[in-house]
């Protein structure tokens, strides 16, 4: 294992050191419990939103805490739920009076962490509403899960619901419109390669040097099936029928495409992908209205990538638009 680290242990604490000294003016970093707050939190009269998950997935969620996104994030360990008393203390430090969103992705450790959280801030006075995501089509039920998998979907919610409450909406708006959100997502990913936590060392799976796995999760779970890897245009026909198919997604639709990164694929790659959902789109009369292409949802050096298509509506979009000013995603601002 080669690795830009000083101990496996100290991976997490060391980033976020690293991620505060280098973003004092967009968000401040807490230890024991660790979580990222935005720089002003919180803010007075406005919905707090914060999520998390295990760390090894960068830019999320830190990455996305900031001005029209999140106003906490988090991390857990590698590829582990971070901790109930975690997520109390962020959802406390980030309320300003109207209420705060947990985004949860459908992971088992997420849910109940996240529900336990939400129930100590509730007897705290803090008013709490929850959104899960389940965007993934590859499988039902997983390592991880029961049910469908939360993964690209998570990165859009989450700058959507933040332009909402960046304008002054609701708790109950806020949240309406993420599961509007996720219900109109649908994912799903590929990998060319395994990757390799700090802490065991090893690959989280294998895979042959002439193969792909098709439906892989964003920690290395097994996908829908395996085989020889082929020319871009189809594993983006693999990726792309199911999304289509799953929603279903009809002609005339608007969408935004979202070509994610698994963390080891060059971009290069990644718009080469980009050009081959966009004939899909084509063929399918999806009109593309917006686009994100890059790393956003990561699986540590995992090569691969995921496709996420979300159904637009007006207010889907002028919310996407909305500036944002964060670590890992800027625009507008």
């Amino acid at each position: 294992m080669k690795k830009l680290i000083n101990a496996p242990d100290a991976v997490v604490t060391d980033a976020l050191h690293g991620m505060e000294a280098a973003h004092p003016d967009l968000v401040r970093v807490n230890y024991n419990p660790n979580y990222i707050v935005r720089a002003d939190a919180p803010v007075s009269g406005k919905v707090g939103i914060i999520s998390g998950g295990g760390s090894g997935h960068e830019p999320m969620h830190g990455g996305f805490v900031g001005r029209g996104m999140l106003d906490a994030a988090c991390p857990g360990e590698v590829f582990t739920s971070p901790t109930p008393d975690q997520m109390q203390a962020a959802t406390e430090a980030v309320d300003g009076g109207a209420g705060v969103l947990h985004i949860v992705k459908n992971y088992t450790g997420d849910v109940m962490n996240f529900d336990m959280a939400a129930d100590l801030a509730k007897s705290g006075g803090v008013e709490v509403e929850s959104v899960l995501t389940n965007d993934d089509v590859a499988v039902e039920d997983s390592l991880y899960t029961a049910g469908r998998r939360g993964v690209g979907i998570t990165v859009l919610l989450e700058k959507i619901c933040g332009g909402a409450a960046e304008d002054g909406r609701s708790l109950q708006e806020v949240a309406e419109l993420g599961r509007r959100v996720n219900g109109n997502g649908r994912s799903m990913g590929m990998a060319l390669t395994p990757c390799i936590t700090p802490a065991s060392g090893n690959p989280s799976f294998e895979l042959g040097d002439d193969e792909v796995e098709i439906g892989i999760g964003i920690h290395g779970e097994p996908g829908r099936f395996r085989e020889k890897i082929g020319p871009a245009s189809q594993i983006a026909e693999r990726l792309m029928t199911p999304i289509v198919e799953d929603l279903p997604f009809s002609s005339g639709d608007r969408v935004l495409a979202f070509m994610n990164g698994m963390g080891g694929t060059p971009l290069i790659e990644l718009y080469v992908m980009y050009n081959e959902v966009a004939k899909l789109c084509s063929e399918h009369g999806l009109q593309i209205e917006r686009n994100l292409i890059g790393n956003y949802i990561t699986s540590l050096e995992m090569q691969g990538c995921s496709i996420t298509l979300l159904k637009l509506d007006d207010e889907m979009v002028r919310y996407w638009d909305a500036p944002v000013d964060t670590p890992g995603l800027r625009w507008g601002a």
